[in-house]
């Protein structure tokens, strides 16, 4: 995807790794990402589970692809900004103003997101973030690695995670982890062959 600049005359550019489309998110047992009006109140406290696999999956990413409404929800969290130096691209066609100097805005086809990310991220992960942004990521056959993080809350209404996708998706099993207070995550990778 990217090239390093030439070496010298008769060295050909060398290739830089590229970095997995991630997805690393929690949901209901029903599916949804947030309530109706974006609520998250009914997310453990207790992160200690989160934490020890967040942490390490974090260490791999190195530029974050973030849909517009999880961007003004995290901003609204008062002092709170997880993702440190990380460059984080928000995904929108509105105009964007952030005192966070590693924000950005990106706009275009998700594919044209997805790249752009993927030179941020420079051979490291890209970790994409938010319901709609996910299921473009995923209809378009993008996203490498998907964890889900199951919470034992029914919600019953709210912010889905996969309703939505334009087609069906077929993905492999890689891990099943209790992670404390009833929670499951799992990890699935893109079927061999599938789109």
């Amino acid at each position: 995807m990217g090239y390093a600049p030439r070496m010298g005359p008769g060295h050909p550019p060398l290739r830089l790794r590229r970095g997995k489309i991630c997805v690393f998110i929690a949901c209901s047992l029903d599916g949804f990402i947030a309530g109706p009006n974006d609520e998250l109140d009914w997310l453990p406290t207790d992160e200690e589970g989160m934490e020890d696999t967040f942490t390490p999956f974090f260490e791999r990413v190195g530029a974050m692809l973030m849909g517009r409404r999880t961007f003004d929800v995290v901003v609204g969290m008062e002092g709170f900004w997880p993702y440190g130096d990380t460059p984080v691209l928000v995904a929108t066609r509105r105009p964007l103003t952030s005192e966070i100097p590693t924000v950005r805005r990106a706009e275009g086809p998700i594919t044209a997101m997805v790249e752009q990310a993927l030179e941020a991220a420079r051979g490291k992960d890209v970790y994409v973030d938010g319901g709609a942004l996910i299921r473009s990521a995923l209809d378009a056959g993008l996203v490498d690695e998907l964890t889900v993080t199951v919470v034992p809350t029914i919600l019953g209404a709210g912010r889905p995670l996969f309703a939505g996708v334009s087609r069906r998706h077929e993905l492999e099993l890689e891990d099943v982890r209790p992670i404390g207070l009833g929670l499951v995550q799992l990890r699935y990778r893109r079927k061999a062959g599938g789109a």
